[in-house]
């Protein structure tokens, strides 16, 4: 008679980042042992990794447990485990507060995992998280320099993206004071993984079949410098640009003053490299921007925008902001529309302030009324679909080369691609509706060549003339 596997399935909330986290607990479940199942209510093991970052993702986290739990409740002896950004913001009251929850993990504790997979009475200590006083904010009580948690090329990882691009974390932590954000708690300081560590897991990728890879991290573009780097991230892409496979290179979480004219340089002379930067500014007005202890001014940004759009010809630029910030007048909101009808973004997300305690900005005066926060986002949401709908128009007729990815999300009648500025699950998309009828079908992870046929608010159509990817590949 053969023993049963044990199953485990994974939900996975928040972003990219936690993302690979959700990818490592995975690969250690595998390696002890466990099949991987898509469908999480089936498992013998359910594990959801919880995003804590604002009150929505709180939320969201606490009502996923919530179902788990129910689909636990309903089979004898599955186990529930929570893992991930709650849990490090929140374990004593998730302890208290959800008795169903068999363990908790928090983000510097991943290859905990197969501990709790073989002995399921097993309790965690928590490794709370590394801080140092930065920028004038005091430490943290939880401080503990062990908490220095890294994953390598030789960490197991079961990736859930499609095949043809992967995320790769080049550091954990940030060292940046901001006001309203959460993050150093839960991830602790600036930790960046070895130049080589990350080479050698892009080159086991790409001869997975991964054609794109996107480096993330707190902040990006401080990689290296608590190795002693100086120009710890150009160095890196300069090396990854190397990599036999690879198509395209992008990274994500740009801070405005690490964008020295090293990165920019290697930036537009790498063709390996997308001419693109995701720079979240968080707003325009020097007012909000001191409140927020962000760096710099308005005066500062519109020159450091001006700078890389002259160094790094065709360059796309995502921002974010945060509209609704405690103190923010219609005066500081009017400066933030201006500047970005005045800088043209191809992409911009905008957020709602989220008011979360523990960060300097959860005792500031003057809150802004939650309902007048969302007006304001909408209208700057809707100034940037009127600018990214001219925007996109200039690529009416062109010829563009798209990275294929297969059918549409919204109907399989037609595919799905990406041009080297559109980011996979932000960004706008090309879709495509026709192909020559004697070119065999691409392949996700093609380069193809694209006629643009048609614009439209956020996305591109387009057809098929030529696929550069050789039929080998």
């Amino acid at each position: 008679m053969t023993a049963h596997q044990p199953s485990l399935g994974m939900v996975s909330l928040g972003c990219p980042k936690n993302l690979v986290d959700s990818e490592v607990m995975l690969g250690l479940a595998a390696q002890a042992g466990y099949a991987i199942t898509d469908t999480a209510g089936d498992a013998d093991v359910i594990v959801v990794n919880t995003c804590g970052f604002i009150e929505a993702a709180k939320q969201e986290s606490i009502e996923t447990i919530l179902e788990m739990a129910a689909l636990k409740a309903a089979q004898p002896g599955r186990r529930l485990i929570v893992a991930g950004c709650l849990v490090e913001r929140y374990r004593d009251e998730l302890r208290t507060e959800l008795p169903e929850v068999d363990a908790f993990i928090g983000t510097n504790e991943l290859e905990q995992l197969p501990r709790l997979l073989r002995s399921p009475g097993t309790t965690i200590a928590p490794h709370p998280v590394a801080l140092r006083p930065r920028g004038g904010i005091p430490a943290r009580e939880r401080t503990r320099p062990d908490a220095d948690y890294l994953y390598s090329e030789t960490t197991p990882r079961i990736r859930t993206t499609p095949r043809h691009y992967a995320y790769v974390k080049i550091a954990e932590g940030c060292d940046h004071p901001c006001a309203f954000c959460s993050i150093p708690q839960m991830r602790g300081n600036l930790r960046s993984r070895r130049v080589g560590s990350i080479l050698a897991e892009v080159e086991r990728l790409a001869a997975e079949g991964v054609r794109e890879i996107i480096l993330i991290g707190q902040d990006t573009t401080s990689y290296g410098e608590d190795l002693g780097l100086k120009h710890g991230l150009a160095t890196l892409l300069r090396a990854l640009a190397q990599v036999q496979g690879i198509t395209w290179i992008r990274f994500l979480y740009a801070y405005p003053t690490r964008i020295s004219d090293a990165l920019l340089d290697v930036l537009a002379s790498e063709p390996k490299l997308c001419r693109y930067i995701d720079m979240p500014l968080q707003h325009a007005a020097t007012r909000m921007l001191h409140a927020m202890r962000r760096p710099g001014s308005r005066e500062f940004m519109e020159k450091l925008i001006a700078r890389i759009r002259e160094r790094v010809p065709g360059v796309a630029l995502r921002t974010t902001f945060i509209v609704g910030y405690p103190g923010e007048t219609q005066a500081d909101f009017d400066v933030l529309l201006d500047f970005c009808a005045s800088q043209s973004f191809d992409w911009v997300g905008a957020f709602v302030y989220s008011d979360e305690e523990g960060t300097p900005a959860f005792d500031l005066p003057d809150k802004v009324p939650a309902r007048t926060a969302e007006a304001r986002r909408a209208k700057l949401m809707r100034l940037q679909a009127r600018i990214s709908k001219q925007r996109l128009k200039r690529f009416k007729r062109q010829v563009v080369d798209v990275l294929f990815e297969g059918p549409s999300e919204d109907s399989d009648l037609i595919w799905q691609g990406r041009l080297a500025t559109q980011a996979p699950g932000i960004d706008g998309r090309v879709l495509i509706t026709d192909a020559p009828a004697d070119m065999p079908s691409p392949q996700p992870g093609d380069l193809v060549q694209v006629e643009i046929t048609a614009t439209h608010t956020y996305d591109l159509v387009g057809r098929i003339v030529a696929n550069r990817t050789p039929p080998s590949a």
